[in-house]
């Protein structure tokens, strides 16, 4: 993998779904942009005309400036979901949201069919905290109506002051609208999570990919190594509900299970949007076993680093499938601290599949579950007996005992990861390890 400098880095901070990425592009060539085609002087004449009758005539006036910044955003918000311009405060915004510390709820959303939808909510935040899932509709904000509104007016909305509540009405997987009343906060996302499971078994979750991300993770799976003495039996990679972010860090992330190959690339028109990335030889992660678990808020720089796994067949997949968000975001930035935030690009996995609309289809599909364990410390054993015989080989006896006072761990109350963690289990015993 080429190693870039902090400018080109900084440049690459592509938001791959509410997450802003910011890719330098240089400007196409007039003739590039409008394909040596003559500028379409009935539509400007119609244009100007427009503007001209809404001065004259709209109920109340209107200035130059407020009709041509309403007129540039519906050229952009009418391309795909994606594209925006951004006014200086919400270009600040964007940029405070790779940093990892951000005002507002904790939510990153999407549009459908007119309404904002969640795509994610980030990990220990008001939205998550609130029970908010994946998949809801935010269809009110504070009792208003959010259809109708770009996804950047709905997110302006939902920002405010840490402290401040705001009232949501939610729809849920087309049940009957519902209120849940939050909190604003400051929001720190802590982007990397790791913990051992079991003796030999550890968990690394990724919630969002900002700017440190790719060195936190091998932070992350040196202490692993280290808090388990000896190298790790197998590894769980939780991307679920991670809704993207920078690009770089997917591929410094997918760089450290991988030593040799494509990760991934992007095509679009202009040059700067066709980039290819490739592993170095280095394996942070020592070739451990690997799951990674996906669902429907995966989306992005997650679908990155798990199409690039599952194509290099380095890991299994596990989940349900994901978002399916392949496309880039070039922030261009424009004069008076303003920007675009244009697609010009689309990524697509090793093996050349693109995942836009379509998604990351796990390896091993495991549906979101609850788990309710049966009691079972009644139970008696034959060591429980009075005068039982003992153990013909020597071996100490096994009384039944009371798991009460046990501490309650991750997988106890996920099925989808004590999936994973049983199938690292299984692998290993047929391995023989």
């Amino acid at each position: 993998m080429p190693h870039l400098s902090r400018l080109t880095s900084l440049a690459l901070a592509i938001a791959l779904l509410g997450s802003p990425h910011l890719l330098h592009a240089a400007e196409p060539s007039p003739a590039a942009a409008t394909g040596n085609a003559p500028l379409p002087l009935d539509e400007l004449r119609t244009f100007a005309e427009v503007m001209d009758r809404i001065k004259a005539a709209y109920v109340e006036p209107v200035s130059d400036k407020t009709l041509l910044e309403n007129a540039i955003k519906g050229m952009l918000s009418n391309l795909d979901p994606h594209s925006a311009y951004l006014d200086p405060q919400t270009f600040r915004e964007l940029q405070e949201s790779t940093s990892g510390e951000f005002g507002g709820l904790g939510i990153e959303v999407g549009m459908e069919d007119g309404f904002v939808k969640v795509v994610s909510p980030i990990d220990d935040t008001p939205a998550s905290k609130a029970g908010i899932q994946p998949g809801d509709l935010i269809v009110k904000i504070d009792g208003q109506p959010t259809k109708g509104l770009s996804m950047l007016e709905a997110v302006d909305k939902m920002r405010g002051a840490a402290g401040s509540k705001i009232l949501l009405t939610l729809v849920r997987e087309g049940g009957k609208p519902f209120d849940v009343e939050l909190t604003r906060a400051v929001i720190k996302v802590r982007s990397v999570r790791s913990q051992l499971l079991d003796d030999g078994y550890g968990y690394l979750r990724i919630t969002q990919f900002q700017v440190n991300t790719g060195e936190e993770v091998g932070k992350a799976l040196n202490k692993l190594r280290k808090d388990n003495g000896k190298k790790l039996r197998g590894l769980v990679l939780d991307l679920r509900n991670n809704p993207g972010g920078v690009l770089q860090a997917a591929v410094e992330v997918s760089d450290h299970f991988l030593k040799k190959g494509l990760i991934v690339y992007t095509e679009g028109r202009i040059a700067n949007s066709e980039l290819r990335f490739s592993a170095d030889p280095a394996d942070a992660s020592e070739g451990v076993p690997l799951v990674v678990l996906i669902n429907g808020g995966s989306a992005s720089a997650s679908e990155i680093v798990a199409g690039a796994l599952q194509d290099h067949k380095r890991g299994v997949l596990m989940g349900t499938d994901s978002f399916g968000k392949g496309s880039v975001q070039t922030v261009l930035p424009l004069n008076n601290d303003r920007a675009l935030k244009l697609t010009t690009a689309l990524y697509y996995t090793p093996n050349g599949r693109s995942i836009q609309a379509q998604g990351i289809v796990p390896d091993i599909e495991v549906a979101r579950a609850k788990l309710t364990r049966e009691q079972d410390d009644a139970n008696i054993k034959e060591a429980d007996l009075q005068g039982h015989l003992g153990n013909g080989n020597g071996g100490a006896d096994k009384p039944s005992k009371s798991k009460t006072g046990q501490p309650v761990r991750p997988q106890d109350d996920d099925y989808q990861l004590s999936q994973a963690l049983n199938l690292l289990k299984g692998l290993n015993i047929t391995r023989g390890d």
